[in-house]
């Protein structure tokens, strides 16, 4: 499948983000890769952001994409509030997605705060690409 999205013959560009004090990047950098070998561009924002970073760096990258990372637990309250973020700045067209440990009950409701996705370790890398094609809004 191209990489290219619908309108624009753009490549899918993504931010892949560690939030909170989650020092654990491995899972992050191999997604990098694995998107960035997709043929997406990826911009990486390093370790430790908060979700106000998060939101100005997907605004001035002009981002498709911003998939956050985290294994401490935090995402009930990280995640939403990137959303928040973005949502009060008027950006609604930025996919959002999720990934880490993150227990199935809390999945939902992420997705209802509009954090989808949410993949756990372990999932193909292929899901999260094809995933990323299928739910881009640009």
């Amino acid at each position: 499948m191209s990489t290219l999205t619908q309108g624009n013959k753009k490549p899918i560009r993504v931010l892949v983000s560690k939030l909170g004090l989650d020092g654990h990047d491995r899972g992050a950098l191999v997604i990098c890769r694995a998107l960035r070998d997709s043929g997406m561009e990826v911009i990486y924002s390093g370790l430790f952001c908060t979700p106000d970073q998060v939101a100005k760096i997907a605004i001035d990258e002009d981002v498709d994409v911003v998939a956050m990372s985290l294994l401490n637990g935090a995402h009930l309250t990280l995640f939403p509030k990137v959303a928040t973020l973005l949502k009060e700045r008027g950006v609604s067209d930025i996919l959002l997605i999720g990934g880490g440990v993150i227990p199935g009950k809390d999945k939902k409701e992420l997705e209802g705060k509009g954090v989808k996705g949410n993949f756990g370790p372990g999932t193909p890398l292929e899901v999260i690409i094809e995933f990323i094609h299928s739910n881009i809004k640009k």
